[in-house]
């Protein structure tokens, strides 16, 4: 069985194995009460998912908010949580009346604030991981390693990372910081990663990537005239069988089942899939059971 806990790089921190993402209990989605977030979050917790994963702009900036809110309902639930939130991202929106255009911002002074209304919105006094959201054009590096050791000392961030860097943009960026993990788009539907140097350079950094849209944002499950979704959905009834498994089950058991360690954010607001994700971690595929979803997915026999 894969543990449920990981240190997720060499002097990073101790995260849960699958990760519950926010964005779409809020506003994006859901639109959970302040009761339901903490049923929810309550609900995550039991199922030793104890890691949450948040960014500014979600639910058009109110999502930080909302679960804050919910937290101060109990605040001693914090000490069992470890609070993951991202910045760079700048949207249009009523909420941030001076943002002109969508456009990404790493400056020195734009991660500070962002930080620092995370901060305030999730009720909180340290952000356990900030990630940077999307990498810049106008990235200067010096610039990004001045705020994140600023606000490293000051405490309010305990690790750093990334999120949908290339190699390239990752190594720019360890060259000044510490690099806690890149979390990137990553499923049996999306091959890039697994060629494009992305995971090879986590495995070579001993650092696990973490894992958005692990389910292809559901398009296993609706995108019923995509003749990839066909190949994978019949590859794999012979393993579901053997596992007793369900279908994203198996998906998430896919990502886990490879070396660099991947911790699957995942974006369901039902506790029945949270615990149904958490029994994935007892499915270890065999290698021909992960070469036969991939060839799947591809549609044709690996060369």
């Amino acid at each position: 069985m894969i543990a449920n806990k990981i240190q997720i790089s060499p002097n990073g921190p101790v995260f849960s194995r699958i990760v519950a993402g926010v964005w779409k209990w809020g506003q994006w989605g859901w639109k959970l009460n302040d009761q339901q977030h903490l049923s929810l979050i309550q609900s995550c917790l039991e199922q030793e998912v104890t890691t949450f994963d948040h960014a500014d702009i979600y639910g058009d900036y109110t999502s930080e908010a909302d679960f804050g809110r919910a937290l101060q309902l109990q605040p001693s639930l914090r000490e069992k949580m470890q609070i993951v939130t991202k910045c760079g991202i700048k949207l249009k929106s009523n909420n941030r009346p001076n943002h002109k255009i969508k456009s990404y911002d790493l400056s020195k002074e734009h991660i500070i604030t962002s930080v620092e209304n995370s901060l305030r919105n999730l009720h909180t006094d340290r952000i356990d991981l900030l990630l940077l959201h999307r990498p810049s054009p106008l990235m200067d590096a010096d610039d990004v390693a001045e705020a994140i050791i600023q606000l490293k000392k000051q405490g309010k961030i305990l690790h750093f990372g990334v999120s949908n860097f290339t190699p390239s943009q990752f190594k720019l960026i360890q060259s000044r910081l510490e690099i806690a993990t890149n979390q990137i788009e990553l499923h049996l539907m999306k091959p890039k990663p697994f060629f494009n140097g992305t995971l090879d350079l986590c495995q070579r950094m001993k650092v696990s990537p973490m894992a958005w849209s692990p389910l292809a944002s559901g398009r296993i499950f609706t995108d019923l005239d995509s003749a990839q979704v066909r190949r994978i959905v019949s590859a794999a009834e012979p393993i579901l069988e053997k596992y007793d498994a369900e279908l994203d089950q198996i998906l998430l058991a896919w990502l886990l089942r490879h070396p660099s360690k991947i911790l699957p954010v995942l974006g369901t607001a039902r506790p029945e899939r949270v615990e149904a994700a958490v029994d994935a971690l007892r499915i270890e595929l065999t290698r021909e059971e992960w070469f036969m979803l991939w060839e799947a997915s591809l549609g044709h026999e690996i060369p």
